[in-house]
């Protein structure tokens, strides 16, 4: 039980790292929770920071689940499920206790812990969402359909394990873009110009 508890607050200290924090103020000496959106993940730094920023950030983000799902491996005995430490990293990546509990919306470290475990079904996830991006221009969108695409290609899997840790990091993403799903109903989400 000791040992599981250390990979979870491993894992919950390496979601915690705030990369968009982190590339913002070294390099840019900027904030970028105070532009923009507000949000410390990899969209709100390409609107912020540009797109070089944004790319740096969003891989960090990503590996920052697929290590942290990589842990138990690390510590055969502890029994753990990679999928389960994966999840803590997410909620360190949403709520990080190194940048005051203000984090970004789970999408990247999401696709990080599927990176390590299923990476099959991260290709799936990342050719849908530049597919929706380039039809809709909307990043919000894109990824809550993803969340929704990804959740349905994991029922086909039959790995009930999966399948229940993919609707919570779906349910995670969705109820993070709740102020995003105003704002298209609104019409005021900013669209992306940079494709198609």
């Amino acid at each position: 039980m000791a040992l599981n508890a250390m990979i979870i607050l491993l894992a919950y200290l390496l979601g915690s790292i705030p990369s968009g924090l982190i590339v913002g103020k070294l390099f840019f000496g900027k904030d970028i929770r105070e532009h923009g959106s507000g949000n410390l993940g990899g969209t709100n730094t390409f609107r912020t920071l540009g797109i070089k920023a944004g790319l740096v950030v969003t891989i960090a983000d990503v590996l920052k689940g697929t290590l942290a799902a990589s842990l138990p491996a690390l510590f055969p005995d502890s029994g753990l499920h990679m999928l389960i430490a994966g999840i803590f990293a997410v909620v360190g990546h949403m709520y990080p206790v190194f940048a005051g509990f203000r984090g970004g919306k789970a999408v990247a470290t999401s696709g990080g812990i599927l990176l390590a475990y299923a990476p099959m079904m991260f290709l799936f996830m990342l050719i849908f969402f530049f597919i929706c991006l380039y039809i809709t221009k909307y990043v919000s969108l894109s990824s809550i359909l993803t969340a929704i695409a990804t959740f349905i290609y994991a029922l086909l899997t039959r790995d009930i394990l999966l399948i229940a840790v993919v609707a919570v990091l779906a349910s995670f993403v969705i109820y993070r873009h709740r102020a995003n799903i105003a704002r298209i109903r609104n019409k005021t989400e900013p669209k992306i110009k940079w494709l198609g």
